[in-house]
């Protein structure tokens, strides 16, 4: 098994704190692959608010004594003096991440983020952005930096953020879509500046090209290769503002082995050329 934990008081403490609109108390991540169980048994439940994410595998939650599987992509909540009964099994091989939170407003800000009232798991789905925003939530309570207890909160809304964007978008498109655009809006970010063949990219992912570009703009409003462009012309924004490199080299780091079709492109985004945004910015 490993953990890794982290806690603004005393392990395990259960701390209801009304200071403030709404505070991270704890976090932490359960991958359980070698002991047997892991249990959390909270008959009376807790004076404070927690949301779980599993990530991987399964884990066995029970609600009125009834057990429910839950299996990864979901979400699960539990608001204050609510029963806490679930177990992780390492057959399954789940990996979880938690966090505590308490506050005089965290009702209305859950309800600002139409968080599901009367149901305690909601399906999220499987986007890398979760995993990693819980582990920023976890390494910023354990280092406590300056600020660090703002910092927590607005991660922790980002991820509220988040779960209300999808169980939104998934009324217009289901898990799996949702799942695979966003997939592919991470491979772009990562590889924006590497030549990228949508068509080839969606057959390595068993994807019809038509498919994928259709459902792609119906998520993001663009297609794959205006979101590529976009990536592109940013980032280049970026190196003009903070480099003092060339065209030509800006245009090979962003994914252009054509610094003339680059910059054409440039002024069709931003209304003129990369050596007339670099004189105006540098001025």
């Amino acid at each position: 098994m490993y953990t890794n934990l982290a806690y603004l008081g005393k392990p395990h403490e259960d701390i209801v704190d009304y200071s403030k609109p709404i505070m991270v108390t704890c976090c932490g991540y359960y991958r359980v692959h070698t002991s047997s169980v892991i249990s959390t048994e909270r008959p009376n439940g807790r004076g404070d608010y927690q949301l779980l994410y599993i990530a991987e595998g399964k884990a066995h939650f029970y609600f009125d004594s009834k057990e429910r599987i839950i299996n990864k992509g979901n979400m699960i909540l539990f608001r204050p003096g609510e029963t806490q009964i679930y177990y992780y099994y390492a057959s399954e091989k789940p990996e979880a991440y938690w966090v505590h939170f308490t506050g005089y407003d965290v009702n209305n800000i859950l309800d600002y983020y139409q968080m599901p009232k009367g149901e305690n798991v909601f399906f999220t789905g499987t986007s890398p952005d979760y995993q990693w925003l819980f582990r920023q939530m976890i390494q910023e309570l354990q280092l406590r930096r300056v600020n660090y207890a703002d910092f927590l909160t607005m991660i922790l809304r980002h991820i509220f953020l988040m779960i209300n964007r999808y169980l939104k978008e998934g009324q217009t498109a289901s898990s799996d879509v949702i799942n695979e655009i966003e997939k592919a809006t991470h491979y772009f970010n990562e590889n924006y500046n590497k030549q990228i063949n949508i068509e080839k990219y969606a057959e390595k992912c068993h994807m019809s090209s038509c498919w994928f570009i259709n459902n792609f703009k119906k998520i993001t409003k663009v297609t794959p290769m205006q979101y590529i462009v976009s990536l592109r012309i940013t980032n280049a924004i970026n190196l003009i503002e903070n480099t003092d490199y060339n065209i030509t080299e800006i245009a090979n780091a962003v994914g252009y082995d054509n610094s003339l079709y680059f910059s054409r492109l440039f002024h069709k985004h931003t209304g003129m050329s990369p050596s007339e945004y670099k004189k105006k910015y540098k001025k």
